[in-house]
C-alpha cells in the first residue's frame, strides 16, 4: 500500500504571532460610562457565600466584539471578568441595585451603544499612542500616588479616564499648582496622566479615600503595609 499524503499544506505556526493576535483581540476600542448605578458583584475566597457590590465605572468594547464591565481596581481600570484573586476577590456577575436583578452578560443597551459609537468614531491606525476618548470619573475615585522610593505618597481625586488607540486606559489627575480656573474642565493644562508622573498608582473608592483622609487606624495600618517597598499588594 502506498503512502497517503494529506491534501493540506503544512504550516509553521508562529506562537509569538498568535499571542500578539490574541492580545490585540482584547484591546479596548471604545468606552461607555455607566450612569444608571449598575454594580459588579464579587466574593472573597475566605467567604465565598457573601457577595460584595462595587459600582461599575464604565463598559468597554474589545476588538473581538466582546463587551466588558470596568472598575477601578488596584493599579488599573480592570475588566470585571478578569478579577480572580484569592486575596482581593473573584468576579461573580452584575447587579441592578434598583431591581436586585443579578445578571452575567452586559445589558443590551450598552452593547448597542458601544457598537454604534465604535462604528461612528472609526479612527485610523497610528503607530504613536493617540488619545481617542476621555471619560469623566463619576464615582469620586481616588488615586494613591507613590514616588519611586515607595515611601512618599499623595492621595488625589481622579478627574477622569483616557483611552488610547493601543487600548490602554490611564487615569487623569489634577496638578493643583497649575490650576488657573475652577472648576477644572477637560482640556485644562493642569490635567495629566497618572503614570506619567507617579511610579505607582493605586485606586480607591470614595469611602476608603475618606477613611485615609480621616486617618482611620485600621485603614492607615493597611495603607502602611501596601506602601512598604518590600510588600506586594
Amino acid at each position: 500500500m502506498g503512502n497517503v499524503s494529506s491534501p493540506r499544506t503544512a504550516r509553521v505556526i508562529d506562537l509569538d504571532t498568535m499571542r500578539q493576535r490574541r492580545q490585540a483581540q482584547r484591546r479596548l476600542l471604545r468606552l461607555a460610562p455607566e450612569l444608571d448605578g449598575l454594580e459588579m458583584l464579587y466574593h472573597l475566597a475566605s467567604d465565598p457565600d457573601t457577595l460584595y457590590g462595587m459600582p461599575l465605572l464604565a463598559w468597554g468594547l474589545r476588538e473581538s466584539g466582546e463587551v466588558v464591565g470596568l472598575v477601578p481596581w488596584m493599579e488599573t481600570l480592570t475588566v470585571c471578568q478578569e478579577l480572580d484573586s484569592p486575596d482581593h476577590g473573584h468576579f461573580f456577575g452584575y447587579r441592578d441595585p434598583e431591581t436586585e436583578e443579578i445578571f452575567h452578560a452586559p445589558p443590551e443597551h450598552k452593547v448597542y451603544e458601544l457598537e454604534h459609537a465604535a462604528a461612528y468614531f472609526d479612527y485610523e491606525e497610528t503607530s504613536a499612542p493617540t488619545l481617542i476618548q476621555q471619560l469623566p470619573d463619576t464615582q469620586g475615585t481616588h488615586a494613591l500616588c507613590l514616588a519611586s522610593d515607595g515611601e512618599s505618597w499623595q492621595l488625589k481625586q481622579v478627574f477622569g479616564w483616557r483611552l488610547y488607540n493601543d487600548g490602554n486606559v490611564e487615569s487623569l489627575l489634577v496638578d493643583e499648582k497649575r490650576v488657573e480656573q475652577t472648576p477644572v474642565v477637560a482640556g485644562d493644562a493642569c490635567l495629566y496622566a497618572g503614570h506619567s508622573r507617579h511610579a505607582t498608582v493605586y485606586y480607591f473608592q470614595r469611602h476608603i479615600a475618606n477613611q485615609i483622609k480621616q486617618q482611620d487606624p485600621t485603614t492607615m495600618e493597611a495603607l502602611a503595609v501596601m506602601t512598604t517597598p518590600s510588600s506586594s499588594p
